[in-house]
Parts: structure tokens; C-alpha cells; sequence
């Protein structure tokens, strides 16, 4: 039964927070939803785990939305057996100004009773870390980041503190990197004294080390906050948990979905093109002829397997940031929403084709193919990179059950190298 729950705003965040949880000895599984918790095949994983992390699709949804799909997850996860909870973000706070982190933990903490918990966004293995209460991406501070320019959450301001204080009901204090470096008691001292009885509380770190002393710290927290790194800390069961074994065998057919504007990305895509068959989508064709150009993509995919085995194709969506600002006509929907829209039926279309193994690149197009491929548990396999997995997903799309291989990578994750180089870890 597990005791570890966690919610994540995010399906690539849940895959990266399993990701450790599996490293550090717990054995986890990932729901869609909190609904698999308790219904179909799942509920039988959620039964022998260590952790669940439930994945929600919340970071941009409406603030009451995204409040109310939070302590749907809460509540599935005390009824399964939790007793100690993790609040997953981006460990970039990709939030808007009024939410969704301040709203949700707000919400979480309410019912569970609770006063206060720690934010703590830092994840030095992707570069991200906060010091004196400002969060910096590769030593920049975040609002001189690439960040800036994100097109959903554009994070203009590194000081977490003011970014969290408009969102929150709660004070909101920080702990800086001396008392963390003094070790974890005076730590816990810190933490426990009565100015922060009611506060969330940022805490610096900037190394791996910083953040196994704030887990050791904040062990009588019913609730944390934080990006994965945060787990670094927290130690299962196990030396280190079973990983689930490939769904896909070596040359079955693969495709790099990628809908994701992040620089990092964008440096990807251009080193895939470079070795890998590769289309764009059309944002105007999508318009005048979804269904035609969708199948355009996908019959591009399947040419591609015949004429290049072994070359998993790339479709994409961005080459520069001004790809995803075209005007929509009156009425019609925003170039984002097609591509995800386009890049989820492209999924579909391609699994009941043959596809085993999809790499998905961007937070909400890994949302929009998980919902659409009807998965319901992912099981955690092959680490490929600092916050990027391959997991055996098991789902339902048109009436059909399917089990593949997928990985779902945040835009700003992974080498250059990661749209060529990440199939080679599947066995």
C-alpha cells in the first residue's frame, strides 16, 4: 500500500518526480487522473507501490479548476493510503500571477489541516537553483532566462517571493543557504519557529547536498512543495525499485512528437533534422483542413518507417518562437491549440498504426497525447536524461487497448542530442 502521494500540475513533471521516487527506492507508479486510483487495471499497481503520483494537466487551467482537480487527487490518494503528500511544479514556477501554486497549496494545506509547508523549486541537475530567495536557470536569473519568453507562462521576475505572495492567503518567508548549510537540525529549528507557524516557506539550494538536508528537515511536514529535486532526499524501501521492462522491442516502429517552443527544444529539433526524417507541422493547413493535414503527418510517419527503418521521425511545431504567434481569425483557435491538438491525433493515429515507441516534447502536448492515447498508468522504465524517462504506458484509444513505450520530455530538458540518442536505452 502506498504511503508517498503526490500531485503533479504537469504530465512531464509526474514523469520526472517518478523518475526519482523509482531511484530512491520507492516503487511508483503514475496515474492519469485521479480516477485510476480506484478504477480499471491500475488500481491493482496503486495497491503494491511505494508512491503514486497522480498527473493532472493544471499549471494553466483556470485557478479554480485546477484547485478542484488538486484535491480530487488529494482525496484519492488519503483513500488509497497516503499519509505524506508532494506538491510537484516545474522547477522553473511556471505560474501565472494569480496561481496556479499559491492557490493549489493553499488548497492542499486546508484540507489536510495543515498550516504551513515549504517551496522549494530548486533541481541543480537541470541547472535550476534558488539562492537568497531568487531562482536562477544555468546561473541566469530567471526573468533573464529563456523563460521570459515562454508563451503560457512568460516568468518575468526570479525573486520567488514576490512571484508566490499575489498568488497565496498565506505569508510568505524565506530560509536562506547559511541556516541549510548549518545541517538539518538547526534547519528544522528554523522552520519550527513561530513566525512561520502560518507561512510558506521558501528555502534556498543550490546543491544536491541542500536538498537532501531540506527533505531531512521538513520530514514532519504532512505537506511539501517543490519541484523533483526535492526527492533527492526522500529514501523507500529499496535499494533502488524494480523499473518496468519495454513494452517495444528493438526496431519497432518509433516518432518524435514535439509541440514544445522552448529554446532548449528548438536546439533539438534542428540537430533531429539534421539525421532524422523530419515535418513541420502547418499551422495554415491545420486551419483550412485539420482532418487532411493530420493525415498528411501521418502519412508522412508511415512512409518514413518503410523508406528509413530505424530513423524515428520528427514531427514538430516550432523552428522560432514567431511559429506559435500567428494571428488566429476571429473565432478560431490559437496556433498552440492546433498543434496540440494535431500532434494528440497524429499519437492515436500512429499507435493504432504500428507506433510502440513515441517521444513527446513539451508539458502540455505530453498532456494533450496522454489524454488522447486514453493512458491510465505510467510505469517508470530507462532513465534518458535528468528529468526525462521512458515509461510503459498502458491505455485505451478507440476501443482498442495498447501498451507502449513513452517519454514525456519538458521543453527545456534533455541534451541536444536527446531526439536521436534517447531509443538507444530501451532494451
Amino acid at each position: 500500500m502506498p504511503t508517498l502521494g503526490a500531485i503533479a500540475d504537469d504530465f512531464t513533471g509526474a514523469t520526472d518526480l517518478a523518475t526519482m521516487l523509482v531511484a530512491r527506492g520507492h516503487r511508483t507508479v503514475v496515474t492519469v487522473g485521479p480516477d485510476a486510483l480506484s478504477d480499471g487495471p491500475g488500481a491493482a499497481a496503486v495497491r503494491d507501490a511505494d508512491a503514486v503520483v497522480v498527473a493532472l494537466k493544471s499549471r494553466t487551467a483556470p485557478v479554480e479548476e485546477a484547485v478542484g482537480r488538486s484535491l480530487a487527487a488529494l482525496r484519492a490518494l488519503r483513500e488509497s493510503g497516503c499519509r505524506r503528500f508532494y506538491f510537484k511544479y516545474c522547477s522553473t514556477f511556471d505560474s501565472t500571477p494569480h496561481g496556479n501554486i499559491g492557490p493549489v497549496a493553499d488548497a492542499l494545506l486546508a484540507e489536510l489541516g495543515e498550516r504551513r509547508t515549504v517551496v522549494v523549486p530548486s533541481f541543480p541537475a537541470t541547472g535550476r537553483t534558488v539562492h537568497e530567495g531568487r531562482l536562477f536557470v544555468h546561473g541566469e536569473p530567471l526573468e533573464e532566462s529563456p523563460m521570459r519568453h515562454h508563451p503560457l507562462t512568460p516568468m518575468r521576475d526570479s525573486h520567488v517571493g514576490r512571484l508566490l505572495t499575489p498568488q497565496t492567503a498565506h505569508p510568505v518567508r524565506l530560509v536562506g543557504l547559511d541556516t541549510v548549510r548549518q545541517g538539518c537540525e538547526a534547519l528544522r529549528e528554523a522552520l519550527d519557529a513561530p513566525e512561520l507557524a502560518n507561512a510558506l516557506v521558501v528555502v534556498d539550494a543550490v546543491s544536491d547536498e541542500d536538498l537532501v538536508t531540506v527533505c531531512a528537515a521538513t520530514a514532519q511536514l504532512t505537506l511539501v512543495t517543490g519541484a523533483a529535486g526535492l526527492a533527492l532526499g526522500l529514501s523507500g524501501p529499496h535499494a533502488e525499485a524494480a523499473r518496468a521492462t519495454p513494452a517495444s522491442r528493438p526496431g519497432d516502429p518509433g516518432v518524435v512528437l514535439s509541440g514544445s517552443a522552448s529554446s532548449a527544444t528548438r536546439a533539438q529539433v534542428a540537430h533531429a533534422r539534421a539525421h532524422l526524417p523530419h515535418r513541420k507541422l502547418d499551422v495554415a493547413a491545420l486551419r483550412a483542413d485539420f482532418t487532411g493535414a493530420v493525415a498528411g503527418l501521418v502519412d508522412f510517419v508511415r512512409r518514413s518507417w518503410q523508406d528509413e527503418p530505424g530513423k524515428p521521425p520528427l514531427v514538430h511545431a516550432v523552428e522560432d518562437l514567431g511559429d506559435l504567434e500567428q494571428t488566429a481569425p476571429d473565432g478560431g483557435p490559437a496556433a498552440s491549440e492546433l498543434v496540440e491538438r494535431a500532434l494528440a491525433a497524429c499519437a492515436t493515429a500512429l499507435v493504432a498504426a504500428g507506433a510502440r515507441r513515441i517521444l513527446v516534447a513539451g508539458g502540455e502536448t505530453s498532456g494533450a497525447v496522454v489524454t488522447a492515447l486514453g493512458v491510465r498508468t505510467l510505469s517508470i522504465g530507462s532513465p534518458i536524461a535528468p528529468g526525462v524517462t521512458w515509461a510503459r504506458a498502458e491505455g485505451r484509444a478507440h476501443g482498442q487497448d495498447h501498451t507502449v513505450d513513452l517519454a514525456l520530455k519538458s521543453g527545456n530538458f534533455g541534451d541536444t542530442a536527446i531526439f536521436t540518442e534517447a531509443w538507444s536505452v530501451l532494451a
